[in-house]
């Protein structure tokens, strides 16, 4: 259960340190491509800064005027030229919101604060140059789109974390609910055997109490199985002890066992042993007789008929011990195989869906088995197999 909820802290957190790799690298990237698309620009108005310098040595002004109106116009970035005092003097594509002289030596200022003016320079020989003005120039349309979509990905980024984080808890909460209830359940169907066995057998003493000596063995049995049942829900969550045991042996006790209380379980089903003695295996006891004990009892439910069969084979080989369970119930549809171990899936209509994800989880999880659907046909009844590493 600890190793569950720090699962959840991890996710969490997964998520969270998701979002601020993502948050990092958009500003990096975006700052990336805003410093090349603006050093192009600088490139840019460079170029048109030494074409305006070479041609004042016209004494007309018709060539500078020639140039801004025909070469620097053309471009899609704002640019004001001024004097060498920054008093503006001819500029393009400011926005349609600056037209007086006081917004627009406003936006020369802001100008320079996002870029430095690039100064138009008058060379003359053998002395050094003078500036008679500057070039200011602002970022492109493609540059403030940028910054726009930074915006738009941090606030999507951000969407995501909220959803991931809250909907993931949100979904967590309705697992847990959904498991404490399905425990609930469970309890009760582990409980429900031996609590009848036991009411029935006061009955049976309430009219016949000379037969006691006769009884005191079952009755024994039923105690037996609800100290098992609380054994079960205490290793929960725990470390499992293993030890080794004689498997076919403890599963003949537990076919015993059923089978004298097939009435109150499955009518006119019979258990078939077809296990061979002496099969010793390294495991948790109680959970695999837990594990073999749902899988039987999953096959008793399957079975709507009067009467029906389910053979309980066991086989062993260097390495793994087998355990098969076939049944002649209503069958599984092919597309379920996987999803009956699924927690919350089931195929009962009253059932939730714990007892075969419990199965897995036992031999899966905890003796790293495998169990899955061997076969199955529709109302030709089900194989179920486990494999469990023989150690």
């Amino acid at each position: 259960m600890i190793a569950s909820y720090r699962q959840v802290g991890n996710i969490k957190g997964g998520i969270f340190l998701v979002g601020i790799c993502l948050t990092i690298g958009i500003f990096s990237y975006t700052n990336y491509l805003s410093r090349e698309l603006r050093e192009d620009n600088r490139a840019v108005v460079k170029i048109y800064a030494e074409i305006i310098a070479n041609a004042v040595n016209d004494e007309s002004d018709s060539s500078i005027d020639f140039i801004f109106e025909n070469v620097i116009k053309k471009v899609k970035f704002p640019i004001i030229q001024s004097d060498r005092n920054n008093i503006p003097n001819m500029w393009t594509n400011l926005p349609k919101n600056i037209s007086t002289s006081v917004q627009i030596a406003d936006m020369l200022k802001s100008m320079d604060d996002i870029n430095e003016p690039i100064p138009l320079l008058f060379e003359r020989q053998d002395q050094e140059p003078i500036i008679f003005g500057f070039l200011h120039y602002g970022d492109s349309h493609l540059i403030q789109k940028i910054k726009i979509w930074t915006y738009i990905e941090l606030l999507s980024i951000a969407v995501f974390v909220f959803i991931g984080f809250f909907g993931f808890s949100f979904i967590r909460n309705n697992e847990k609910q959904h498991i404490w209830i399905g425990l609930s359940r469970e309890t009760a169907h582990q409980l429900g055997t031996p609590v009848s066995a036991l009411m029935g057998w006061f009955d049976y003493l309430k009219n016949k109490p000379l037969n006691l000596e006769k009884v005191l063995p079952e009755i024994e049995l039923d105690i037996d199985r609800l100290q098992q049942v609380s054994r079960r829900f205490s290793k929960m969550g725990s470390d499992p002890e293993m030890e080794i045991f004689d498997l076919s042996e403890r599963i003949k006790v537990t076919l015993a066992y059923l089978k004298k209380r097939m009435p109150s379980l499955g009518g006119n089903v019979k258990l078939i042993n077809n296990i061979d003695g002496g099969i010793q295996i390294r495991a948790n006891g109680t959970l695999i007789s837990w594990a073999i004990e749902n899988l039987i009892r999953n096959a008793i439910d399957s079975i709507n008929k009067s009467n029906g069969e389910i053979v309980i084979d066991l086989d062993q080989d260097s390495f793994h011990v087998k355990v098969r369970i076939s049944d002649d119930g209503c069958g599984i549809p092919n597309k379920d195989w996987k999803n009956i171990f699924r927690p919350g899936f089931s195929t009962k209509k009253s059932g939730w869906g714990l007892g075969l994800s419990l199965c897995q989880r036992i031999i899966k999880e905890v003796h790293k088995g495998k169990i899955y659907v061997l076969d199955s046909k529709i109302n030709n009844g089900t194989v179920i197999e486990l494999t469990i590493p023989n150690k």
